[in-house]
């Protein structure tokens, strides 16, 4: 049951009960100390309590992105929703509550402490983005199936579980299973497990973890494979030649080709076909293979020119940063200066010469900022001539051998044609020694229709080819100019910060120096 008295109505989780209980944390606290200003600054908060308020549901928490420890207990909240946003999320306690499903936690991949005590609960599940996990809370719930521990197999840093109050909790093997299946589980109902208990735990379940073992290592190194593929998949995207390492564009001519494929049991097209397939294919790793190397030349290409920039950037930030020690240095001299002296005319004169010192040490910063802009822009446009230079190169080797996947078709679509049409006149004499499918012979009622089969057929094979080609220049076009503009935007970015970084300096000396009262420096 839960702890709240249910007569209370339910209520709504507002800006204002946020606030209040913010401020309720107590003024020691940093959270209370920003609740008493005026705007309380949400992103600041570490820590939130928010429990025995017969809170229904879960919301407006996406203020609190930086939250690391959440109280949600004793309410009567239904549904774990509305934490995407708390991804730094360490600790979480929705205990005692009315939950029934476990959900809502993907984001929460920080989460090392999770208590769900008490609540609807059936089944473990849905936890698999807690990579951090070391301590679970799920006794007093409904989970009656032994096999769900399995499950909480795969999070390695788990250390505390507890499950007191379950129905699995009564079987008579409970402590033994867990103990055998969890094995680097350290406290389970809030008791320690000795090694003696491990043991025999192990004793008892090792043909079955054994299996198990089995089992998880052609699981894991079927996932490993399937990401070493992915990872390959995109490596190849990148280079904008992915599924061209075979036969996957000549394969695809033919998926929708229901006449090519109708046509392929004639006599002597298997042949032709098998020799069409083999120098199409070999074309397809040629543009495969170029196209890796051509992305290795452009990455090398990039990190060369972001080595350039980050040094061009460095130098001048060190010039920079000298020019204003040196003046720093005469600056303060200047102001102590300024505050002994006890002439007035002297300390306006003063005043004025600490003036042009800032004005130029602005003028110096500026001048130096105006280089490196120089200098970046030439830099830039350097990149940019030498990178459209070698796309461009790339599309047109690129085009030149899918051109010869189009001649390789053309000379197919010839050679076909003529067998069609030999096959043809074969029929209408009478000579034909093989018996054709009827969806083949079909297509042999007069001249117009083999003729019309195989052009549909050749149709498809090159709007295949076509496409293809066509996807890849769009694709590394698009990638170019996005690229290229990036680049711009960014040193336009850098440049409007630079100078704003000085601004701001400048007009701080200056008001430093304003800020100096004659009648202070005479007293």
């Amino acid at each position: 049951m839960n702890r709240l008295c249910n007569s209370m109505e339910p209520r709504v989780m507002d800006d204002d009960m946020l606030k209040l209980a913010v401020r309720d944390q107590g003024p020691q606290e940093e959270a209370g100390q920003l609740a008493k200003q005026e705007g309380t600054l949400f992103k600041d908060v570490l820590s939130l309590q928010l429990d025995f308020r017969n809170i229904l549901r879960i919301d407006n928490l996406w203020q609190f992105e930086n939250l690391r420890k959440l109280q949600l207990d004793n309410n009567i909240i239904e549904k774990i929703e509305g934490l995407e946003n708390l991804t730094h999320l360490v600790w979480l306690d929705l205990s005692f509550n009315n939950i029934e499903t476990i959900e809502g936690l993907d984001t929460l991949v920080n989460l090392e402490d999770l208590s769900l005590f008490n609540n609807q609960i059936s089944k473990i599940d849905s936890l698999d983005a807690l990579v951090k996990l070391q301590v679970l809370s799920l006794g007093n719930n409904r989970i009656d199936n032994m096999m769900n521990i399995i499950y909480l197999r795969r999070f390695k840093c788990l250390r505390t579980l507890s499950l007191s109050g379950n129905p699995i909790s009564e079987a008579e093997d409970y402590k033994m299973f867990i103990c055998a299946y969890l094995p680097d589980l350290v406290y389970l109902d809030f008791r320690c497990i000795d090694d003696h208990t491990k043991e025999l735990a192990e004793a008892k379940h090792q043909y079955s973890i054994d299996e198990l073992k089995r089992q998880e290592k052609l699981m894991q190194a079927r996932l490993e494979d399937e990401q070493a593929r992915r990872e390959e998949l995109e490596k190849h995207k990148t280079a904008f030649v992915e599924h061209l390492n075979g036969s996957f564009l000549f394969d695809s001519m033919y998926a929708e080709d229901s006449e090519g494929n109708k046509l392929s049991y004639l006599p002597g097209v298997g042949e032709l076909l098998e020799t069409y397939k083999d120098k199409f294919v070999i074309i397809c790793v040629n543009i495969f293979e170029y196209g890796l190397k051509q992305q290795e030349k452009r990455k090398t290409e990039l990190d060369t020119f972001s080595e350039c920039v980050h040094e061009a950037i460095q130098e001048n930030q060190e010039q920079g940063k000298s020019k204003i020690a040196k003046f720093e240095e005469k600056h303060l001299s200047s102001l102590s200066a300024i505050r002994e002296e006890l002439e007035l005319p002297n300390i306006e004169k003063m005043i004025l010469e600490c003036s042009a010192d800032i004005s130029e040490l602005f003028d110096a910063l500026m001048t130096l900022e105006m280089q490196l802009v120089e200098q970046l822009e030439e830099t830039i446009n350097m990149f940019e001539r030498n990178i459209v230079d070698m796309v461009g190169l790339f599309i047109k080797n690129v085009q030149s051998l899918t051109a010869q996947c189009r001649d390789l078709e053309n000379h197919h679509h010839e050679k076909l044609l003529e067998i069609s049409i030999s096959t043809l006149e074969n029929i209408v004499k009478g000579d034909l020694d093989e018996d054709l499918p009827d969806d083949l012979r079909a297509l042999f009622v007069d001249k117009d229709t083999i003729v019309n089969a195989v052009g549909a057929s050749h149709n498809i094979h090159l709007l295949k080819i076509n496409n293809r080609e066509e996807e890849l220049v769009t694709r590394i076009n698009s990638w170019c100019t996005c690229l290229v503009d990036k680049i711009h935007k960014d040193e336009i970015m850098r440049n409007r910060k630079r100078v704003k970084e000085i601004n701001q300096y400048i007009d701080h000396m200056r008001s430093e120096l304003d800020n100096l009262e004659c009648g202070d420096i005479l007293d």
